[in-house]
């Protein structure tokens, strides 16, 4: 399954909405942040970076 969430303008909620659904829907996901200007998933989701490679994270659901 591929899901896309987008918009032609800046600040609309894009990657809360899609690291909220990575989180809700319960299976293993892969989330990937293309804003071209300033990716910020690392934000929501604080990956774990080990030698210089990023470490999966198991995120669980919490009142969504």
């Amino acid at each position: 399954m591929i899901i896309s969430v987008a918009s032609g303008k800046g600040g609309t909620g894009k990657t809360t909405i899609a690291t909220n659904l990575a989180v809700a829907l319960e299976m293993p996901v892969q989330l990937l942040d293309c804003d071209v200007e300033e990716p910020n998933a690392h934000l929501f989701l604080k990956p774990a970076i080990l030698d210089g490679s990023v470490k999966s994270k198991n995120l669980q659901k919490t009142g969504l």
